[in-house]
């Protein structure tokens, strides 16, 4: 009876512990209750020893996945792929304690690791002598396989009938030839056909084959046969063409010539601009007299007032934000700005710095202390300035006490110095010191004694006086002063603007 099994090809589910075993039965002990299986796959994965050997207690339950037929001797120890019919309903033995098994039918599914299926042999072999249990456990499916295959032969016959009948009598038949697929099955085993096992287990070295590669005595050798053969036509093998950056020029030019403007006297302090020209200062008579002889050719007053405005008004919109925090989206977050200007010129340069802010949705408060008599610049200023929704305040009460945005000092001239000891002035200064706000100076004078207002910005008119360090950040606005009124009063001057009307300025 034991001698039955041998040779079927058998899956043996040990339970969690030891897992799922396949294999082909190569021995069946009665006595010893085993059973041992050759060339065993483990859960899917083939087994490096060639038998293993089971006892009934260790055995949960047994698949029979074939059952071996005469001709099968030929493959007997080989594991093939296996298809247990449509149903995928398979012959189950389970084992019990004593030894004994019985037969039943269950899903050939399970839930273990995935499994290689035996390939199903000829059915045509399976007619030999077996025992009722494997009858009664095969005999359906082979039923059903039978009637299906000689269903396939007889419409197979019918179809090589009508064929043939409706082939050209002077076509000849086809011959069957198995030579390409055998050509193709033997190329198949050739490029797939290597064992798991002689695949090797360590990774390919990149580093050190790369090292083996001696990239200069390569290039060197290149060398050495152009200049030999003649093939490179231009310059010496070892010359290296010049690289030249993005904002560099290929055609030759003049030297740079960064020192562009010079003054009639000594210089005190020289500033740099961004492109490396030097911008000398000028001392406070020589700036009021290139104001006053550009003023006798047509610069009027009201036109330098103009152009300080707007570029005082364009310096103070950047520092505000620009069109990040001016734009349609933040209505509600108007910037406050809060003007300082004294009765004189500077102060009407700041009037006309805040006109231009107001227009741009900027929320100004101008400080401007009452005076009996004012200059005609400062009331046309205010005319205008009171045409906008800008406020004018007298007092220092009515500025505002929370921080602002930005503070645009104008208080001091250097012509009326005596407006540093008035009440008012002392208590501009003070409410700026204290309200934490960055503070702009617009063409703020060179003193002598420390100034009240640390100033973070200053911005400069034509050419810069020489400002110390309270003055803070140094720019320098073009107001319009053209060239021959520069060389009317003893400077020589190019244009360091370029293409702004506002450039910054460090010291050389």
């Amino acid at each position: 009876m034991a001698t039955d099994w041998l040779g079927s090809i058998v899956s043996i589910n040990c339970g969690d512990s030891l897992g799922v075993y396949q294999g082909r039965v190569s021995a069946v002990d009665q006595v010893s209750q085993t059973i041992s299986l050759t060339r065993p796959f483990h859960n899917g994965v083939k087994c490096l020893v060639p038998e293993v050997t089971f006892r009934a207690g260790d055995i949960t339950e047994l698949k029979i996945l074939e059952i071996p037929g005469p001709g099968d001797s030929q493959h007997f120890g080989d594991l093939h792929q296996t298809e247990l019919g449509p149903s995928g309903v398979g012959c189950q033995v389970g084992i019990n304690q004593n030894g004994t098994g019985k037969l039943v039918k269950k899903p050939a599914s399970s839930s273990s690791a995935p499994q290689n299926i035996p390939k199903r042999t000829d059915v045509k072999s399976q007619d030999a002598a077996v025992s009722p249990q494997q009858q009664q456990c095969s005999k359906s499916y082979v039923d059903r396989h039978m009637e299906s295959l000689s269903q396939s032969k007889s419409f197979r016959r019918r179809h090589n009938s009508w064929s043939s009948s409706s082939r050209h009598p002077n076509q000849a038949t086809p011959k069957k030839s198995g030579l390409k697929n055998g050509q193709m099955k033997n190329k198949d085993d050739e490029c797939f056909g290597d064992d798991i096992e002689e695949i090797p287990d360590t990774d390919f070295d990149f580093e050190g084959n790369l090292a083996l590669f001696d990239k200069a005595a390569v290039f060197e050798e290149i060398d050495t046969y152009e200049r030999r053969s003649g093939t490179r036509s231009r310059g010496i093998p070892n010359e290296r063409p010049t690289r030249y950056r993005h904002d560099e020029n290929i055609l030759e030019s003049e030297p740079i010539v960064y020192r562009r403007i010079t003054v009639p006297h000594n210089v005190s302090k020289e500033f740099c601009t961004d492109s490396g020209l030097v911008v000398p200062s000028v001392s406070y008579e020589l700036h009021k007299k290139l104001l006053s002889v550009a003023e006798k050719h047509g610069l009027t007053l009201e036109r330098r007032l103009e152009m300080t405005g707007v570029c005082a008004s364009q310096m103070a919109l950047t520092l505000l934000g620009g069109p990040n925090r001016l734009n349609p989206k933040n209505v509600h977050q108007r910037p406050t700005v809060a003007l300082l200007c004294g009765p004189h010129v500077k102060g009407a340069q700041g009037i006309s710095c805040g006109r231009h802010l107001a227009n741009h949705d900027v929320q100004v408060i101008l400080f401007l202390p009452n005076f009996v008599k004012m200059l005609e610049s400062i009331t046309n200023e205010l005319s205008l300035f009171s045409k906008t929704q800008g406020q004018q305040v007298s007092s220092l009460k009515d500025l505002p006490t929370s921080p602002v945005d930005l503070v645009i000092n104008c208080l001091d001239c250097p012509e009326n110095v005596f407006l540093r000891d008035q009440p008012w002035y002392k208590a501009a200064v003070a409410w700026a010191n204290q309200n934490r706000a960055p503070v702009l100076s617009i063409d703020p004078p060179v003193h002598e004694v420390e100034q009240g207002i640390d100033a973070k910005w200053s911005l400069a008119l034509g050419l810069p006086l020489p400002l110390g360090e309270h003055a803070g950040r140094i720019y320098l606005c073009d107001i319009g002063i053209p060239q021959q009124v520069f060389q009317e009063v003893g400077i020589n001057y190019h244009s360091p603007f370029g293409c702004k009307f506002v450039i910054p300025l460090h010291s050389a």
